[in-house]
């Protein structure tokens, strides 16, 4: 990486202000920082496919699996919010909700069906149907001009059954992740939520986690 006070020109601050992010940064792990020599990026960090700025993107980790991904629109609706979006979202009972359901392909074959909850209020009204072929970074940039900070995501191991097994063409039984996770702005905001399933059986799911 350039050198402190070369990131200090470029952004035009001051060399405090770049130590500090840099500092920050190595914290996480992000950058290697070796005495006398300089930073780098962290290698192992490259490596990893799935925590990109924050928030799990499926079309990327399909991508960077070495497949082609596409995005199918299965069906989008408007309806009452149940309770548990309700509660994820901070709505107040009766409150409209956009739900999209779409399926990601690896190459040909199905690998992830994602449903994403989003607050009917906070779309702005579009000039067409909402495009469900867009990751959900771009849907809630390009329909309701917001932008994703970071996702707290839970994972679980469930067995496929029903409409999961279908779509996703998996034999029943199968043990298929479960991934519910919520998206914030960067004022800790609710923007959106959803559940996931995701066949591992083709990508494999790696996590990062730092200790600052």
């Amino acid at each position: 990486m350039p050198s402190e006070s070369e990131l200090a020109s470029e952004f035009d601050v001051s060399r405090a202000t770049i130590r500090t992010v840099l500092a920050s940064l190595a914290s996480e792990g992000l950058i290697l920082r070796k005495q006398g020599d300089g930073t780098y990026l962290n290698p192992l960090i490259r490596e990893v496919n799935t925590h990109l700025g924050g928030v799990w993107e499926f079309r990327r980790l399909i991508e960077s699996s070495g497949y082609k991904a596409t995005i199918k629109a299965l069906t989008t609706e408007t309806r009452v919010a149940q309770a548990s979006e309700l509660s994820a979202l901070g709505l107040p009972p009766g409150s409209q909700a956009l739900v999209l359901r779409r399926l990601f392909f690896a190459d040909l074959k199905p690998v992830i069906l994602a449903t994403n909850i989003i607050p009917y209020a906070m779309i702005i009204q579009p000039a067409g149907p909402i495009d469900g072929t867009l990751d959900i970074r771009e849907i809630l940039r390009r329909y309701c001009n917001k932008k994703i900070a970071f996702a707290i995501s839970d994972v679980q191991a469930r067995l496929a059954n029903g409409e999961a097994t279908e779509i996703l063409q998996c034999e029943p039984g199968l043990p298929l992740l479960q991934i519910s996770i919520t998206f914030y702005d960067q004022d800790n905001h609710p923007l959106a939520c959803g559940q996931s399933y995701y066949d591992d059986t083709t990508l494999r799911l790696r996590l990062v986690q730092s200790w600052g």
